[in-house]
């Protein structure tokens, strides 16, 4: 093995063989396992250093926060009581989350101490609502952002997954359209408003309770909240079929579906042909070639660069997709396996990558910007003015060279080291 691949690699994986023996990694389950005075000390521990107010708390405070100061300043001589209701809401909100409830508190109790303040912040939602509404531009821009910022918040906040992210981002555009539409014909979208009434009531109602109905032992406040769950689910399916109805009546919901299918269709085609490519590489010896080239050179930072510089040149003519399902596996073992960080080499990949929307004359930005520009603006101009775009890559790229920190320092506070 040191023949094979030198000194220093084998010291290396030593060390790293140590450390996993050092913290149990050879152990049996049974050596593993903590005893009862063990384990009720590391829960101990835990619940001391658990925060006295919920993170998650905290950031939906704030985005109803600025709802209701929105609201505020759209119209200065409206009545500010149901706003000012709304703001205490949410300052006793946070009291009580400090003072009554803990982290072994019960979802039901949690949900009743938070029934008022909540019931008072709604309050003054209902009517931020109205006043929002007076407003073009609010009323154009604030619907879609809330619908941006339900989907990366759930994301971020540990709700769900990206799958169930994109599934509620896809109901709340159809929900949005056809509220859009029923305000267009002079209708009342009161059934679209109670379906997104609806799945905002059952994403609450799953994060606070245990809806696993199936297990031995399920409390009496899971079980309400299942109902409650089930009864929303209803309603907003219900809602989302009814807007489906009103798209499809308006000539709206064919097309769309219609060029998402053709976009679905070209990506997966995309993905088959990547990964025909790259099987007929690698069962060619395609890929140990190149990984051998590779390593034969020297200086593991001239490595990267061409590698580097190689992803930079394909992105003018590759989409980043086939970059990343052809070139990325071939080479991603040689400049995974040195010294490097593996969480900087990755973003400067993706900064990387990014490039290629910009670089023409593939770059996918490029044909969105011809699509919406007007006729006096070609190709040409776009190619031309893109150009300065393209060096403000460059210039990221070449700044996370110099100053990696700017990539790991998030990543080490995070992990503690």
């Amino acid at each position: 093995m040191i023949e094979l691949h030198g000194q220093e690699k084998w010291d290396r994986s030593v060390a790293v063989q140590a450390e996993i023996d050092a913290a149990g990694g050879t152990q049996s389950q049974e050596d593993r396992t903590l005893s009862a005075e063990d384990l009720a000390a590391a829960q101990a521990a835990a619940l001391a250093g658990v925060a006295p107010i919920s993170a998650g708390l905290v950031t939906l405070l704030a985005v109803l926060g600025i709802i209701l100061a929105m609201a505020c300043g759209v119209d200065a001589l409206a009545d500010r009581r149901p706003l000012a209701i709304g703001a205490g809401g949410a300052l006793l909100a946070l009291l009580v989350d400090a003072l009554l409830i803990g982290p072994l508190t019960s979802p039901g109790a949690r949900f009743l101490i938070h029934a008022l303040p909540f019931a008072m912040i709604f309050y003054g939602l209902r009517h931020s609502a109205g006043l929002l509404a007076q407003n073009e531009v609010v009323r154009v821009v604030f619907p879609p952002l809330v619908l941006i910022v339900a989907v990366l918040g759930s994301i971020l906040g540990g709700i769900t997954n990206p799958t169930p992210a994109a599934a509620l981002g896809a109901a709340g555009a159809i929900l949005l359209a056809a509220y859009r539409k029923q305000q267009e014909s002079g209708k009342s979208g009161q059934g679209v408003l109670m379906s997104a009434f609806a799945i905002v009531i059952m994403l609450l109602f799953g994060v606070n309770f245990d809806l696993r109905v199936g297990l031995e032992d399920v409390a009496f406040e899971n079980w309400v909240a299942y109902a409650v769950a089930m009864a929303a689910y209803t309603v907003a399916m219900g809602g989302i079929v009814y807007a489906c109805a009103v798209l499809f009546a308006g000539r709206v919901l064919s097309p769309v579906v219609r060029e998402t299918a053709k976009v679905t269709a070209m990506v997966f085609a995309i993905l088959i042909g990547c990964q025909t490519l790259n099987l007929g590489v690698s069962s060619f010896g395609g890929e140990h070639y190149i990984q051998e080239l590779l390593r034969s050179f020297e200086r593991e930072w001239a490595v990267f660069l061409i590698v580097m510089l190689v992803l930079f040149i394909l992105g003018f003519v590759l989409d980043f997709l086939e970059i990343i399902y052809i070139v990325v596996p071939i080479v991603g073992p040689v400049i995974y396996g040195g010294t490097m960080d593996p969480k900087w080499v990755t973003i400067m990949i993706a900064v990387n990558l990014q490039t290629s929307f910009l670089t023409p004359p593939f770059g996918f930005a490029l044909f969105y910007l011809r699509g919406v520009a007007p006729a006096s603006v070609n190709t040409m101009h776009i190619y031309r003015g893109v150009a300065p775009f393209v060096g403000i890559q460059v210039l990221g790229l070449l700044l996370l060279w110099l100053v990696p920190g700017v990539v790991t320092v998030v990543p080490s506070l995070l992990s503690g080291n």
